[in-house]
């Protein structure tokens, strides 16, 4: 460059100081009057000052004197021209303050727009994998399988391996924030849609349960609305994972999967539901900042249940507290007697010190009600026992308390280590208590106070491929409500509930008792390979081994479920009058592709 041609330069840079200055300078009204297309010549030019001063910066034969003069004029024409842009009506430019375009495409990720003073995302996963499964892989069908004379000889129907096709855990969602003028926080908030890419979306519902939630709809994962802050951490409120699920979600390579570690973690029963470490619907919570490697999730979700025992439908749901209508598994009474609870608490505190992890979690049902769970003791009709001598049926008065008393406080809490070596293995472990607060005459049947453990191993062998390995305990229970095919003794210690009532009546016992063997242990095993960056292909394996009385399955957790029932009373309803056969051996094989945006 010739020093004319610098001099040429300098002069159109000073023409335009000049020019944003007088847009500046003449108030708000020229401001407003800015069009997009002065912003961007403004803009285009300088780009060009800077270029010229790049050149003059490397030009030997140039002066110092001008190069600092074009370098100033830049700055200045800079600095002019962001001020324009801040003061420019949107309406006229369609940018927010910060400069950016309505749904301006944001660098470095693909689906992030930028809205007035915000952003937007969207995110999603598909995971979909074809699976054999079988509910019982011992020595045949019925060998081995303990049977009494209400289930007869043996499951009814295939009992054996069965292929399928299975939507795991799959969801679609938009997540954003926006600044709120000179406030030092945002507004956040969040809407997540399940979704069934394998099966037609509809309500819920199985051979042994039925449910008024609706597989795929509009917002029925975690969404929320909320406020959040970098210095003092996030409130929000709508529904999520509770902080217990989520303290510990890096443990589990298997999410979704065969083996997820949900089928023992948090589970109480064996079911097929999880209770905790599961969703929870109109909660409140708030999420801390992490400082000094600490970070503090809590969550408050009030039961809204008119219920003073908690077996009404709280205000504004359409399933019991933890799941299922309330016909589900045929056993009256019609009401949220199986598990629903009324107010909910979870929290959680962890630590991070570069390759190690350590949390601590704590969650709370009050007033769970499991009242159902002594008509599967005693019988339908007559709860507690039957008098021949006059055909009076009902409760008496022991069962009637035995009844209210099985509404009672649930608690968990767990204690996880996570550490990843240098060598590309990660390890971690979970102990877990979960406990039941009933009296002591109803310990016999309390299979909810239990303990559970889980050890994972993870190995990157290369950049994309990876092996899993874990191992789930699920210790003895209390007691064992007996209602499955174990139930085939009448503990000695329950004479005194064969009463009669009154002189020379003869009274029959209705109840018979499992014999408490229901510890469990689950194996699981995977192989993943990264074909891209979002898109995850894998292999999987998993196996669990029940004791005699124990009847935990495969895939809760969100996996297609394989799980204790036959194929008995398949409505699901309160007819249904489903068969769960305890003591099997579950395996299963599963491969899929998991694609994460």
């Amino acid at each position: 460059m010739n020093k004319s041609s610098l001099h040429i330069q300098l002069c159109a840079g000073v023409s335009l100081s000049a020019l944003i200055m007088v847009l500046g300078s003449s108030g708000s009204a020229n401001a407003q009057a800015a069009t997009e297309a002065q912003v961007k010549a403004l803009l285009s030019r300088i780009d060009q000052l800077e270029h010229t001063v790049n050149d003059l910066k490397q030009g030997q034969a140039q002066s110092t004197a001008e190069a600092k003069t074009a370098l100033k004029q830049a700055n200045q024409a800079k600095a002019e021209a962001a001020h324009t842009a801040k003061t420019v009506n949107a309406k006229d430019l369609e940018v927010d303050s910060e400069g950016h375009g309505f749904l301006q495409h944001k660098k470095g990720n693909p689906l992030t727009f930028y809205t007035h003073n915000g952003e937007l995302t969207f995110y999603g996963n598909f995971d979909v994998s074809v699976d054999d499964t079988s509910k019982n892989i011992k020595h045949g069908l019925i060998d081995n399988i303990p049977t009494n004379g209400d289930f007869g000889q043996g499951p009814v129907g295939n009992f054996g391996w069965m292929p399928a096709i299975s939507t795991n855990l799959s969801y679609l969602g938009a997540r954003g924030f926006q600044r709120i003028g000179d406030q030092p926080f945002n507004f956040v908030w969040q809407l997540e849609a399940g979704i069934d890419i394998s099966a037609t979306p509809g309500t819920k519902q199985s051979n042994s349960n039925l449910s008024n939630q609706v597989n795929g709809a509009l917002f029925s994962r975690n969404s929320f609305i909320g406020f959040a802050s970098k210095e003092w951490g996030a409130i929000k409120v709508g529904k999520t994972d509770a902080p217990y699920k989520n303290s510990t979600a890096m443990f589990n390579p298997f999410s979704g999967m065969l083996g997820d570690y949900a089928v023992v973690m948090g589970n109480t029963g064996g079911d097929n539901r999880v209770e905790f470490g599961t969703r929870m619907s109109h909660a409140l919570w708030y999420e801390s900042p992490k400082i000094a490697g600490f970070q503090f999730n809590a969550l408050f979700s009030p039961g809204q249940n008119r219920a003073r025992d908690s077996s009404n439908l709280p205000s504004g749901e359409s399933d019991c507290a933890g799941g299922n209508d309330p016909t589900s598994g045929g056993l009256p009474p019609f009401t949220c007697s199986d598990g629903a609870f009324s107010n909910a608490f979870s929290a959680n505190l962890s630590y991070t010190n570069g390759p190690l992890y350590l949390t601590g979690a704590y969650e709370f049902h009050g007033k769970v009600n499991r009242a159902s769970d002594l008509n599967g003791i005693f019988g339908v009709v007559s709860p507690l026992f039957v008098n021949p001598a006059n055909t009076q049926v009902g409760f008496g008065p022991i069962g009637q308390a035995l009844y209210n008393q099985d509404v009672a406080n649930e608690w968990a809490a767990k204690f996880g280590a996570l550490y990843k070596f240098p060598t590309r293995t990660t390890i971690g472990g979970i102990f877990e208590v979960m406990r039941r607060t009933v009296p002591a005459d109803l310990q016999f049947q309390n299979e909810r106070s239990r303990n559970s453990s889980w050890v994972f191993a993870s190995q990157d062998i290369t950049d994309i491929d990876s092996v899993h390995f874990g191992w789930a305990h699920a210790f003895r229970a209390n007691g064992d409500p007996g209602q499955h095919n174990s139930a085939t003794q009448a503990p000695a210690s329950l004479t005194d509930l064969c009463i009669s009532s009154g002189p020379g009546a003869t009274v029959a016992c209705q109840g018979f008792f499992a014999p408490n063997q229901n510890a469990a242990n689950m194996y699981t095993a995977a192989w993943k390979r990264k074909l891209s960056d979002n898109l995850t292909w894998y292999i999987d394996v998993a196996a669990t081994v029940n004791g005699p009385s124990s009847h935990f399955d495969l895939g809760a957790g969100g996996h297609l479920t394989t799980d204790c029932h036959d194929t008995t009373g398949a409505t699901g309803g309160a007819f249904s009058g489903p068969h769960c056969w305890t003591g099997t051996t579950l395996l299963g094989v599963s491969t899929g592709a998991k694609w994460v945006f």
